[in-house]
């Protein structure tokens, strides 16, 4: 028991010693840590590419969040430039736009200049805008082409139907035509053969007449003589 007490003692002793040798170097930790405290800020930020944060984000929150008072405002097609106004700090957003994306964004307290860059932009905006402009007409010209080219093609289609159906009829009606010479030309040999045989009879009945009657005294037909009063 004397031996397990003693070692106790010594133990403790030995740690004391430590903490006074340690202790100059724990008050300058101490000391270190308060001078410069830990930045918590990035905490939840990607180590490897810390967030950045520009003038399209900055822009695009206080958008959302309604802070901002749009002063100018200029669409050419799908392009865009526009003027926006920060009233409680002086400050003006000038923006070009492509449909609904933020291209480019310029802060500024400077009014003079910030008009001086929504002019710009607006020039820019009109000058990117001519080719989808000069698409968007041909476009147009190219459906108004193609919806005359069908109504022409389905004109010139029935006009088809119609030459189709008149030459069939053509030559239907030559054929009736042809048909109906053939058949008169027969009726004209057998008027014709008609004609002699009615000739032949009646050359024949009158023979036969003048043979019937040969030798009979002819008839003389009185004359009706009116009576006297």
């Amino acid at each position: 028991m004397k031996q397990l007490r003693y070692l106790r003692y010594a133990t403790l002793a030995l740690a004391l010693s430590l903490c006074g040798l340690f202790a100059p170097f724990t008050n300058t930790f101490a000391a270190a840590a308060q001078a410069a405290p830990e930045d918590l800020s990035d905490l939840n930020a990607n180590s490897n590419a810390p967030r950045v944060e520009g003038n399209i984000a900055e822009l695009q929150t206080l958008v959302q969040a309604g802070g901002l008072t749009e002063l100018r405002s200029t669409r050419n097609g799908s392009y865009g430039a526009r003027l926006f106004f920060l009233g409680q700090d002086m400050l003006y957003y000038v923006a070009l736009s492509q449909d609904a994306h933020w291209w480019r964004v310029v802060k500024t307290q400077d009014a003079v200049r910030a008009e001086s860059i929504y002019a710009q932009f607006s020039r820019k905006s009109f000058e990117l805008a001519d080719g989808e402009v000069r698409r968007t007409q041909l476009q147009a010209q190219k459906a108004l082409l193609d919806r005359v080219i069908a109504k022409s093609a389905d004109r010139a289609n029935r006009l088809t139907a119609d030459l189709e159906l008149a030459q069939q009829q053509d030559s239907q009606v030559s054929q009736r035509q042809q048909q109906l010479q053939a058949e008169s030309a027969v009726l004209q040999t057998d008027k014709l053969e008609a004609e002699r045989k009615l000739r032949t009879l009646q050359l024949q009945v009158e023979q036969l007449q003048k043979q019937t009657e040969a030798g009979l005294a002819p008839v003389n037909v009185p004359v009706n003589v009116p009576l006297s009063r």
